[in-house]
């Protein structure tokens, strides 16, 4: 549904604030900055969260929400959607103005990036409403200040990230992009920080990447545990999504609560998707595939 101030303007345009997910996510140090260094394999799903806009004469930057996890999410200043769009206006010391809607289909707080997203899917869409230029290292910076997981939001697709989120690669990893990946959430909301300092500091080696094989052997989450502590209810989705037939892959995403599940066919995820919704109706699922350049 079109943001009412703008359902009649044809320069209406739309992005999609992909879910992200972390195959695995090594955790090997604290950063004397308070951040964490970080090696991740990012992947995106082909569904999220929506952001539409048209641009509006008076300078104004105005923002609504709406979707199935939109209620009690704030549209003022504090919203990374509306941080975004400030912070791309005040670097470019333009005028330009612009009507958004977020239409939130993602849970919120549930560690597949979904106010990352957001927040990167408004920087693409003003950099085409307002038809701007600006160098990708420019918004890349832009991204960053927005939090750790928005430059590699921008661009939404696989890649090997190190740093606290800044250091970003493409990484192909033949037979990952294209396989259909079960999403299930318990209904739980996470503090990312929480996660974090109940993470036990212990290095246990880095990520190798190189091969599906390899990140479902000896990849893992270090937050999968300090946030299982927190909310049990993620060993219960695990668990439901354990012994699935067709089941290639099954861990928790980020700082949780959602975890993802892949499959050799979308016929095994399907299945799986069904089983659970039967078992757990309370429990938000998502049939999806890991999304391609």
């Amino acid at each position: 549904m079109p943001h009412p101030d703008v359902e009649a303007q044809a320069d209406l345009l739309v992005e999609t604030a992909y879910a992200k997910v972390n195959v695995a996510l090594h955790v090997r140090a604290r950063r004397d900055d308070g951040y964490h260094a970080l090696e991740s394999l990012f992947v995106f799903a082909e569904h999220g969260d929506r952001i539409e806009g048209a641009a509006s004469d008076d300078g104004a930057i105005d923002l609504v929400i709406d979707g199935p996890f939109g209620a009690g999410l704030d549209a003022g200043p504090a919203n990374l959607v509306m941080r975004a769009a400030k912070g791309l206006q005040a670097y470019l010391g333009c005028q330009h103005g612009a009507r958004l809607r977020l239409t939130k289909m993602l849970p919120v707080a549930s560690g597949i990036g979904g106010g990352s997203a957001d927040a990167a899917a408004t920087l693409r869409l003003l950099v085409r409403l307002w038809d701007v230029r600006i160098d990708a290292e420019e918004l890349a910076a832009l991204a960053l200040d927005l939090g750790s997981d928005v430059p590699a939001c921008l661009a939404s697709v696989t890649q090997f990230v190190t740093g606290r989120g800044e250091r970003l690669a493409r990484h192909d990893v033949a037979g990952l992009e294209g396989s259909p990946m079960l999403l299930v959430n318990p209904g739980v909301g996470l503090s990312t920080a929480q996660v974090f300092a109940g993470w036990d500091r212990q290095d246990r080696g880095a990520l190798c990447a190189e091969s599906l094989e390899r990140l479902i052997e000896a990849g893992r989450n270090d937050l999968q545990a300090p946030a299982v502590a927190i909310a049990p209810m993620i060993a219960d989705v695990l668990a439901a999504l354990d012994g699935a037939d067709g089941l290639r892959l099954a861990r928790m995403s980020g700082s949780g609560a959602t975890c993802f599940a892949l499959f050799d066919s979308e016929a095994a995820m399907a299945r799986a998707a069904e089983t659970i919704r039967a078992a757990r109706p309370g429990w938000w699922t998502l049939e999806t595939r890991i999304r391609s350049a």
